[in-house]
């Protein structure tokens, strides 16, 4: 599943960050590592971009760069 699938109030679990060179580099430097706990706070009203809490900050990222990021073990 990937993190753009979550909807509003989910938690999940990286399990793998694609992309490649300096993108999916840009991704790991903000916290999307392997095990990290990521939760969906709000999308924008267009559904694009989608806010999320990551470590204890917020982040927004546009829902093409989390469709790149796989996560599991949904809760919520």
């Amino acid at each position: 599943m990937n993190l753009s699938d979550l909807k509003e109030g989910q938690t999940a679990t990286v399990a793998r960050v694609g992309g490649d060179g300096p993108f999916r580099r840009r991704l790991l430097e903000m916290g999307f590592l392997r095990g990290t706990e990521v939760y969906v706070e709000k999308y924008a009203p267009l559904r694009d971009p989608i806010e999320l809490i990551l470590k204890g900050y917020h982040l927004s990222l546009r829902v093409d760069e989390a469709a790149r990021i796989e996560v599991e073990e949904v809760k919520g």
